[in-house]
């Protein structure tokens, strides 16, 4: 599963690597494409586009989750 998390999230980033998926940092819209899902700190949900354009699947917002909690809701969605 490839999973793209906003760069500002590398707690995220890390624990969803330990966990064996395949992370790409959105620096940008672009790096959306191809993503089974993408987190986002959702402040700039809508400046991205990410949300609306970019990824077919899943957004996860991840204001007041834990980096445990986050890894929690992407396995309960694809499992």
């Amino acid at each position: 599963m490839r999973i793209g998390v906003e760069q500002s999230l590398q707690n995220v980033v890390q624990a969803l690597r330990e966990k064996g998926h395949d992370v790409v940092e959105l620096k940008q819209e672009s790096d959306a494409n191809g993503c089974d899902c993408c987190i986002v700190t959702g402040m700039d949900t809508n400046v991205m586009g990410i949300q609306n354009v970019a990824t077919q699947g899943p957004v996860i917002e991840a204001s007041g989750l834990s980096a445990d909690q986050i890894c929690h809701e992407v396995e309960n969605r694809f499992h």
